[in-house]
C-alpha cells in the first residue's frame, strides 16, 4: 500500500497560495518574476523535526544509582526525568510519561536494563540495550505507596517495600506480582500497639539470600526468614531510623538515626547495639548521652582487604553549625574527613571493585549527587581529592541569560578556543581516570564545527564545542574584569538600573571569521574583544561614554551654510563622547541627592592596569550614561562590521555606531531621525541642528538644563535628513505641545533582561499616535551589507539596514572616502534613506540574497593577533582585499529578507519592491527567526510563542514546515531559543539543561547511527571463591531458589487491584524515534534482521556446541566399546 505522505499535499497548497499572493504583490510595473530567476531546490522532504541530544545537569535531581559492571551512572529528577552518564561523550536522556519524581532507581547489573520508581507509585523497566532507552514493562500501585525497591544482585525478583510496612515481590522478568507478600504486621513483635511507619530499608544478608533485612522508620529492624515465613530477630531503636548498611561478612550492619547517631548491630546480638557512635557529636565527661544532631541521611559501611573498612556519611552535623554548608564525612580507620560541599547533597553513592556484596568492597570512589553538581571523590589518594569532570555539567554555573548558536563555523576556532581555554584549568584535581567510564561514542556522519556561546549572570562567556552531539567547554570569558567592583553593600554604586547582577550579558554578537566579539549587557554597557594569542597587560582601559535619549528637539530652521564635509577626530585618545559640548561639561557628572544624575555611568570601568591572558581582550568599553535622571536605556541590538572597524547599537531611544579603531563615535541618532520627511511611516522628523539657542520653553519634558538636548552627534549630522517645510514644522509643534509626560520614563522603557521578552508585553496596536509610536519604538536589529541604498543607485556601496520594534526597515547609507593605505585615515558619513518596507510587527532579522538566492554575508576582515608585528598584520589584511562595488543594471541583482513578529517580506533592492510577502501568524507571534543554510541553500526558520517551529522557503517564502512543538511555557525558553545552520536549532529547557533538536530530515535519518551506545557487552567477573575451609564446613554464602519461594507455584497470584500492569512501548519507541517514511522502514528492517541474525547466530552456536559434544560422546562411547569388546565379565 502506497503511503500517504500529507506534507507533498501542503507543498501543493503553500506554493498555490504563495504563488497567488506573490502575483498580486508582484502586480506592479517594473517588478520582475522572480520565480524565472531563482530555482528553488528546499521541498517539505528535507525537514523533519526531533530531539537530538540534551546536555547539562539534570534539574532538580532526586535519585541516583550505578552499574559498577558497565560503568554507566543514572541520576533520576523531580520531574520524572532520566539521565544515563558513561564515558566523556556518552549521555543519554528519556522522560517518564506521567512527569512524577523518581524516588529510587536499581540496575540489573550488566543486564542493560533498569527500574525506576515513581512518586505515584509506579515502576518501570528500561531497556537499555538500546540507543534511545525505552519501558519495556510498567506496574502502577493502587492501594499503596512505595517507598524503598532493593534488586539483589543477579536475581530476578524485586522487593517493594510501602507506606503501610508491607512488602511486596515482582518479577522484573514479567514484572507480575508474586503471590509472596511480608505483612507488617506479621514481621514485628504481636506485643507492639503502634504502627512501625514505611519500609525506609529492604537488603538481604550478603552471605544468606534467605534473609531478609527489613528497616521500618521507627526505628525497629527486622532481620525476616524466608524460607519460614518469619522473624528471625528484631532489634529496637528508640530514634528513627535513616538507611542501614551491611559488613559483606553478614554478621554486622550499621543503622543512621535521626539523632545524628550510627548504631551497629551483631545480627544475633538483638537485645542492644554492639556500639552506638555520634560522629559528630559532642561527647560529654560525664559519660552522658551526647549531644544531638542533624539526621544522618545516609550511611555506607564498606570494607578492604588490607586496610581498615571506610564508613561514608551524609548529614550528621551539630545544631551550633548554623549556615554551614552540608558535608559529606568520610570515616577511615581512627581518621575521619569532612568533606564540604557547594550545595545540599542529594545521594551519594560508593563505588567498590565487586558488584558482589558478600566479597571486600575495595571502594575506590564515592559520586555525590548535589542539588545542582556532581561530584566524584578519589578515597585512594590522601586528603580525598575530587575527579575533573568530562561532563558539561556547569552551564548553569551562574544563570544563563543568552545563547548563540553556530554551526559549521571555520574549522581553526575550536583549536584555537581550546589552546587558550585549557590554561584556565584548575588545578589540585585526582590523576586518575574518570570512573564512570561505560558505553561507546556514536559513529556520527557529521563532522563539522559546531559552536555555542553561552552569556551568564555573572558577566561570563562560555564557548561550547558542540561537534558530533557532544558537549565540552572551550573557553570561559569574565566581561566583569574590566569594571570595578563594589566590596560591600555599603560600596554598591546608586546609578545601578538593575538591582542585581549588573554585569549580565544581555545581547551578543560574533564574527566567526574576524574573531570579533561585541557583548551588551544589562547595565546599559558594551564592550568590544579582540583575539590574541599573546598576553597583554593593558595600562588603561579605553572607555567611551555615550549620552543618549529621547527627546522631541524644537523647531529649528537649517544651516543657511549648507552641509559641512565630514572630518573624524584624530585618533590620538578616546574622544570626548560629548564632542559638540564645552568640554568641562564631561565631567560636570551630577550624582547628588539635591540634584539629578547627569553624564554618569552605570558602572566604572577598572581605573588599575588589567592583565589580559591570551584569549579574548578589551578593545574597547562604551557606556550609556545618565541624562537628567533618566537611567540609559538597555541595548537591544548589536551588530559588528570587521572590515570597517564599526560597531552599532541601539535601544529605545536610538542608535550609536563607534569607530572600535579609532576608538570615536561615529554617529548618534535618535530613532525618529531615521526616517525622511517624506515617509509615510514617518514618526516626528527633525531638522539638521544647529548650535543650541535658548527657544522659551520648547524644549523636552525631561530637560532640567540647557544642556541635556546636547547629545553626542557624527560630524556628519547635518546630513542625516533634509530640511523640513513649514506644515511640519507647526505640525511638528503642536503634537510636542500636547505632550505632558515623560517621553523615557523607566518604567515605560526598561526592557526585560533580554529585548526579545519585551514582546510579550508590547502592546501591537497599530492606530497608536506617532508620539506614542515613537516613544516606544526601539531598534530591534541591525544587518550590515553592500547594497543599493537608493532606487537611482546602480553602484553597490555598504549599507546598514535598521529594523525596529513597530516593524519599519530603514537604510542607512555609509559614504567610505579612503584617506590612504591604512584605516585609520578613512572617513565615513551616514545618510539616512528613509524607510525601505513596512512589516506587521517588530523586525527580528535581516540579510541579503544575491540574484542567484546565495547568502550575501556582512563584510568581514580575516583574523590577525592585534599584538603580532606589523607585517604580519599586513599579511593577513592583504589576503583579503576589498571587493569593488558591484555594477548591476537592467534586473534586481539582490534581494533583502526581512522577517518580524508576525510576516515576511523579500524586497528587490535596486527597484525597492516587495515580490514576496508571507504572513506567519496572526494569533501569536515570532519569538525568534533566522536566515540559515539548509541543503545547500538557505530558508528562514521561525520558533513562534505558540510552539510551532516553521521554515520558509527563500526567496518565494513557501512553507515547507509547520510543526507544533514547543508551547512557550517558560521566558527562559523564549530568551534561549536560536537556530543555526544545517537544520541544527537549541533552548534552555530548564535553568540547567541545554536541549539540541534537529529539523533536517537526513540528521533525523542519520540520528540512531549518531548516538551513543549505553550498554555494551561486559563479562560480569567471577564470584568470590568460597575458600576450602569455607565450603567444607558451610561457611561461605548461602544461596536460595527464589522461583521456589516465590513462583506462582509456591506463592500463588497476588491481587489483581493491588497493581495494574502496563506494557512499555518496548523497542518500537526506539524504531519510531529512528525515521519514519521508507527509511524508517529500512531501518527497523535492518534492526529486526539484526536481531534476528542475533539470535540465529547463537542459535547456530548451541546447535554447533551441542553437535560437537554428541561428537565428541560418541567417539568416547566407541574407544570404551573397543577397549572392553573382548574382555569377559571378570577381566574388567
Amino acid at each position: 500500500m502506497k503511503k500517504f505522505n500529507i506534507r507533498k499535499v501542503l507543498d501543493g497548497l503553500t506554493a498555490a497560495s504563495s504563488s497567488s499572493s506573490s502575483s498580486s504583490a508582484t502586480a506592479q510595473p517594473g517588478t520582475p518574476r522572480e520565480n524565472d530567476v531563482v530555482q528553488e531546490t528546499l521541498q517539505s522532504e528535507h525537514f523533519q523535526l526531533c530531539k537530538t541530544v540534551r546536555h547539562g545537569f539534570p534539574y532538580q535531581p532526586s535519585s541516583m544509582a550505578f552499574d559498577p559492571v558497565q560503568k554507566i551512572l543514572a541520576v533520576g529528577t523531580q520531574t520524572g526525568a532520566l539521565r544515563l552518564f558513561g564515558r566523556a561523550g556518552v549521555e543519554c536522556y528519556c522522560q517518564h510519561e506521567s512527569g512524577a519524581a523518581v524516588i529510587q532507581l536499581q540496575f540489573l547489573i550488566n543486564e542493560g536494563a533498569l527500574v525506576s520508581a515513581l512518586a505515584d507509585d509506579s515502576i518501570h523497566l528500561w531497556n537499555l540495550r538500546q540507543k534511545i532507552p525505552a519501558i519495556l514493562h510498567s506496574l502502577k500501585f493502587n492501594r499503596e505507596r512505595i517507598t524503598y525497591c532493593h534488586l539483589p544482585f543477579q536475581s530476578k525478583w524485586l522487593y517493594i517495600g510501602s507506606e503501610r510496612g508491607n512488602i511486596h515481590i515482582v518479577n522484573v522478568e514479567s514484572f507480575t506480582l508474586s503471590g509472596y507478600v511480608i505483612m507488617w504486621n506479621k514481621a514485628i513483635e504481636l506485643s507492639t500497639k503502634t504502627h512501625p511507619g514505611p519500609v525506609v530499608h529492604i537488603s538481604d544478608n550478603p552471605m544468606d539470600e534467605g534473609k531478609l533485612l527489613i528497616g521500618f522508620e521507627c526505628g525497629v529492624v527486622v532481620l525476616w526468614d524466608l524460607k519460614s515465613k518469619k522473624a528471625d530477630y528484631r532489634y529496637n531503636y528508640d530514634e528513627a531510623i535513616h538507611s542501614v548498611a551491611w559488613h559483606h561478612e553478614g554478621k554486622q550492619f550499621v543503622c543512621s538515626h535521626s539523632d545524628g547517631s550510627l548504631t551497629t548491630w551483631n545480627i544475633r546480638a538483638p537485645a542492644k547495639p554492639a556500639q552506638i557512635i555520634t560522629p559528630h557529636g559532642k561527647q560529654p565527661k560525664d559519660g552522658k548521652k551526647p549531644e544531638p544532631c542533624k539526621p544522618i541521611l545516609k550511611v555506607e559501611y564498606k570494607t578492604t582487604r588490607a586496610g581498615d573498612p571506610f564508613m561514608v556519611l551524609s548529614g550528621g552535623l551539630s545544631y551550633d553549625t548554623v549556615g554551614r554548608r552540608a558535608c559529606l564525612t568520610v570515616m577511615h580507620g581512627k581518621s575521619t574527613a569532612v568533606l564540604e560541599m557547594d550545595y545540599p547533597i542529594v545521594d551519594f553513592l560508593t563505588l567498590c571493585e565487586t558488584p558482589y556484596p558478600n566479597d571486600f568492597q575495595e571502594p575506590y570512589a564515592v559520586v555525590v549527587l548535589l542539588e545542582k553538581d556532581l561530584v566524584v571523590i578519589d578515597l585512594g589518594q590522601i586528603g580525598y581529592p575530587i575527579f575533573e569532570s568530562p561532563y558539561p555539567l556547569s552551564i548553569h554555573e551562574s544563570p544563563v541569560t543568552c545563547c548563540e548558536y553556530f554551526a559549521d563555523c571555520p574549522s581553526e576556532l575550536i583549536p584555537a578556543l581550546y589552546s587558550v581555554g585549557s590554561r584556565q584549568k584548575r588545578q589540585g584535581y585526582s590523576k586518575k581516570e574518570w570512573p564512570i567510564s561505560g558505553g561507546n561514542w556514536g559513529q556520527g556522519t557529521q563532522t563539522y564545527p559546531e559552536i555555542i556561546i553561552t552569556g551568564h549572570a555573572d558577566g561570563s562567556i562560555k564557548f561550547w564545542d558542540a561537534s558530533a552531539l557532544m558537549l565540552q567547554v572551550l573557553y570561559k570569558l569574565k566581561t566583569a574584569k574590566v569594571f570595578e567592583r563594589a566590596r560591600g553593600k555599603e560600596e554598591k554604586p546608586s546609578t545601578d538600573i538593575v538591582d542585581e547582577d549588573p554585569f549580565a550579558i544581555q545581547t551578543l554578537f560574533w564574527c566567526p571569521e574576524s574573531r570579533m566579539l561585541c557583548v551588551a549587557g544589562v547595565s546599559a554597557h558594551v564592550i568590544i574583544y579582540r583575539f590574541s594569542k599573546q598576553e597583554v597587560t593593558t595600562e588603561v582601559v579605553q572607555l567611551l561614554e555615550v549620552r543618549m535619549q529621547c527627546e522631541f528637539s524644537e523647531v529649528d530652521s537649517p544651516d543657511p551654510g549648507g552641509e559641512q564635509t565630514p572630518t573624524l577626530p584624530t585618533p590620538a585618545a578616546p574622544s570626548s563622547p560629548q564632542e559638540a559640548e564645552p568640554l568641562n561639561q564631561l565631567t560636570a557628572g551630577v550624582n547628588s541627592s539635591e540634584g539629578a544624575r547627569d553624564n554618569i555611568p552605570c558602572l566604572q570601568v577598572r581605573s588599575s592596569p588589567l592583565k589580559q591572558s591570551p584569549g579574548y581582550q578589551v578593545e574597547l568599553v562604551v557606556q550609556l550614561v545618565w541624562v537628567s535622571g533618566e537611567p540609559p536605556q538597555q541595548i537591544t541590538s548589536l551588530a559588528v562590521n570587521s572590515s570597517l572597524g564599526l560597531v552599532v547599537f541601539g535601544n529605545s531611544n536610538g542608535l550609536a555606531v563607534v569607530d572600535y579603531v579609532q576608538k570615536t563615535l561615529l554617529l548618534n541618532l535618535g530613532t525618529s531621525e531615521l526616517y525622511s520627511p517624506s515617509d509615510p511611516c514617518q514618526r516626528q522628523p527633525r531638522s539638521p541642528r544647529k548650535p543650541r539657542q535658548p527657544s522659551g520653553g520648547f524644549c523636552d519634558s525631561n530637560d532640567g538644563s540647557n544642556n541635556s538636548e546636547d547629545r553626542c552627534k557624527s560630524p556628519t549630522s547635518g546630513s542625516t535628513s533634509p530640511c523640513n517645510s513649514d506644515d511640519e514644522r507647526k505640525q511638528n509643534f503642536i503634537e510636542k505641545a500636547k505632550m505632558s509626560r515623560k517621553i523615557s520614563s523607566s518604567g515605560e522603557q526598561k526592557l526585560d533582561l533580554d529585548g526579545k521578552d519585551n514582546a510579550f508585553t508590547r502592546s501591537r496596536s497599530s492606530s497608536v499616535t506617532s508620539i506614542d509610536r515613537e516613544s516606544r519604538e526601539a531598534i530591534s536589529s541591525f544587518y550590515f551589507c553592500e547594497s543599493f541604498p537608493r532606487k537611482s543607485d546602480s553602484l553597490a556601496s555598504p549599507c546598514l539596514l535598521v529594523g525596529t520594534t513597530q516593524g519599519s526597515v530603514m537604510m542607512v547609507a555609509l559614504g567610505l572616502q579612503p584617506g590612504g593605505d591604512q584605516k585609520p585615515q578613512q572617513t565615513l558619513s551616514f545618510a539616512s534613506c528613509g524607510t525601505l518596507v513596512q512589516l506587521k510587527g517588530g523586525i527580528l532579522t535581516m540579510a541579503l540574497l544575491d540574484a542567484a538566492g546565495t547568502l550575501l554575508p556582512p563584510s568581514c576582515e580575516a583574523w590577525y593577533d592585534p599584538n603580532a608585528s606589523d607585517e604580519e598584520k599586513e599579511k593577513v589584511r592583504r589576503r583579503r582585499p576589498a571587493t569593488p562595488p558591484s555594477s548591476q543594471e537592467g534586473q534586481d541583482s539582490q534581494f533583502a529578507v526581512l522577517c518580524s513578529e508576525k510576516q515576511a517580506k523579500v524586497v528587490a533592492m535596486t527597484s525597492q519592491t516587495i515580490i514576496y510577502k508571507h504572513n506567519i501568524t496572526e494569533t501569536s507571534f515570532v519569538l525568534r527567526a533566522d536566515v540559515v543554510q539548509m541543503a545547500g541553500t538557505y530558508c528562514i526558520a521561525c520558533f513562534c510563542a505558540n510552539g510551532h517551529i516553521m521554515s520558509l522557503s527563500l526567496p518565494s517564502l513557501r512553507p515547507l514546515l509547520d510543526i507544533n512543538y514547543l508551547p512557550l511555557t517558560d521566558m527562559r525558553i523564549a530568551r534561549t531559543f536560536c537556530f543555526s545552520n544545517l537544520g541544527q536549532a537549541l533552548y534552555l529547557t530548564s535553568p540547567t539543561e541545554i536541549q539540541r533538536i534537529t529539523y533536517s530530515q537526513e540528521t533525523c535519518d542519520n540520528l540512531q547511527e549518531m548516538l551513543s551506545e549505553l550498554f555494551t557487552p561486559v563479562e560480569t567477573p567471577e564470584a568470590p571463591n568460597r575458600g576450602f575451609f569455607k565450603g567444607l564446613f558451610g561457611g561461605g554464602a548461602q544461596s536460595l531458589d527464589r522461583e521456589d519461594l516465590f513462583g506462582e507455584t509456591a506463592a500463588g497470584k497476588a491481587s489483581r487491584s493491588l497493581a495494574q500492569h502496563i506494557p512499555g512501548p518496548g523497542s518500537m519507541e526506539g524504531m519510531k524515534g529512528a525515521a519514519s517514511g521508507v527509511v524508517g522502514d529500512l531501518a527497523r528492517a535492518r534492526v529486526a534482521l539484526d536481531e534476528r541474525g542475533q539470535k540465529l547466530g547463537e542459535l547456530e552456536e548451541r546447535t554447533a556446541a551441542m553437535m560437537a559434544s554428541a561428537e565428541s560422546f560418541s567417539k568416547h562411547a566407541h574407544n570404551m566399546m573397543v577397549k572392553y569388546k573382548d574382555k569377559k565379565w571378570y577381566q574388567l
